[in-house]
């Protein structure tokens, strides 16, 4: 069957629910540099990344222990903060104390897709990848591990630059197909993810470019909170948003074609 659409999916907060992973890492690790004085919550997190430009959760942490420092009367240049230190201290709690076997945050955390959907895109003629701001190993443990994936055309945070960059989904664009004229479905949970179609669209406009939001877990406690993260990510270009990774079907996809 003749490929009809390529669709590429983010990983965290997409195929994964990193609320008490990722988010819970970043929580520990602004505790941590702010002396124990301040503990984002959820929502925290969710503002800052709202900029669009926060899709490291490294870089996320840090910001958010200057800006707690900043409100507190300090400038930037005062706090002596080590960035390497703190992704350390990140990695410590995320991928635990042994980098080779992880046994940190990364093991708790639910799936939100199974093979079976994936198999069923394939078999309908839609190919697909991964394209995340997470590291290549936490990645594949996500794929390989979890999932029982291979073959993956997958480009992580060592591969390309950071979202909203579109430079690493243009690489799994190459790495499943170089048709010029296949649509391309983005799949992601952030304002990142969203400008990073908008980017793409800017620079290759002869194709036909589809920038889907999926509502992360956490968000989808209260109405509320749904309907608010929803119109975030519509806001950035969203052209639709759904509740789970699956709700986006081959019906789905072949409706925006």
């Amino acid at each position: 069957m003749d490929r009809q659409a390529l669709v590429v999916f983010d990983i965290d907060g997409v195929l994964r629910d990193v609320g008490q992973s990722y988010r819970r890492a970043i929580a520990d690790t602004v505790e941590k540099f702010t002396d124990n004085q301040y503990r984002p919550t959820l929502a925290d997190m969710d503002e800052l990344k709202s900029e669009g430009i926060w899709n490291n959760d490294w870089e996320a942490s840090q910001e958010l222990v200057y800006r707690y420092w900043l409100s507190q009367g300090r400038e930037r240049d005062s706090v002596g903060l080590d960035y390497e230190e703190l992704v350390a201290f990140f990695q410590s709690r995320y991928q635990g104390t042994d980098p080779e076997h992880f046994n940190g945050y990364i093991t708790t955390e639910p799936l939100l897709v199974t093979v079976e959907y994936l198999q069923g895109l394939t078999e309908q003629g839609m190919g697909w990848g991964f394209f995340s701001g997470a590291t290549r190993a936490e990645a594949k443990y996500a794929l390989e591990y979890r999932l029982g994936l291979a073959d993956l055309a997958l480009v992580a945070m060592e591969d390309a630059p950071g979202k909203p960059d579109p430079t690493g989904l243009f690489q799994v664009i190459e790495q499943l197909d170089p048709n010029p004229t296949l649509p391309v479905f983005y799949v992601g949970d952030t304002v990142a993810d969203m400008k990073t179609v908008e980017r793409a669209r800017a620079i290759q406009p002869e194709r036909l470019w589809v920038a889907i939001g999926i509502l992360p877990p956490h968000v989808q406690e209260t109405p509320e909170g749904s309907q608010s993260y929803a119109k975030r990510l519509q806001g950035a270009g969203a052209q639709k948003v759904f509740r789970h990774v699956e709700d986006l079907t081959v019906a789905e996809i072949r409706g925006m074609i």
